[in-house]
């Protein structure tokens, strides 16, 4: 399983276009996203290229390939223009070697994990900022956000495969951690 984790896209179609473009490239078989689709929210300047009705049209037609995750900016009338579903608080994904516990952030985070068994990975979005830190029984990930970095940070994503998560640089593609579990 090759599974592409991006968040934030924040109704930006040029950072939409591009991560759409950098999941092709990896070779992603999925695409999970961590919410915050299509809306920037009360606290976010507009990103580059706010465009939600172009997100919706490039997203729409990968329905197929996405997995995701309710963002604190989604909200039902998000779901009536998105033809996958958007609004489950968390997933849990695994590939027999790693359960991945998906959620945005906002809700179970790194301080309020859902209830999960020891060796599990927390993958949460929202802060905008990569991060991967072991906390009590659990790893915390974050791939930061397509859109809106925070805190100095590139644009970015991650890619998972075989135990292993690396985080890449959207606007290059070049990997720049990763870590192994």
């Amino acid at each position: 399983m090759r599974l592409f984790i991006a968040s934030d896209i924040h109704g930006s179609a040029a950072c939409c276009k591009m991560m759409i473009e950098a999941a092709e490239r990896e070779g992603a078989g999925s695409i999970l996203l961590l919410g915050d689709i299509l809306y920037h929210g009360p606290r976010n300047d507009l990103p580059e290229g706010y465009a939600p009705k172009e997100v919706i049209a490039m997203l729409n037609p990968l329905k197929e390939k996405l997995m995701c995750v309710r963002g604190n900016c989604e909200a039902e009338v998000d779901q009536m223009v998105l033809e996958f579903p958007v609004l489950a608080d968390y997933a849990l994904v695994t590939d027999g070697k790693v359960k991945i516990y998906a959620t945005h952030g906002h809700i179970y985070n790194e301080e309020n994990p859902l209830p999960m068994p020891v060796g599990s990975v927390l993958l949460c979005g929202h802060t905008h900022v990569p991060a991967c830190r072991e906390r009590g029984g659990f790893i915390y990930m974050n791939p930061g956000s397509v859109s809106i970095p925070k805190e100095g940070s590139a644009r970015s994503y991650m890619i998972y495969e075989d135990g292993v998560f690396a985080w890449h640089d959207l606007l290059t593609g070049e990997e720049y951690d990763r870590r192994e579990i």
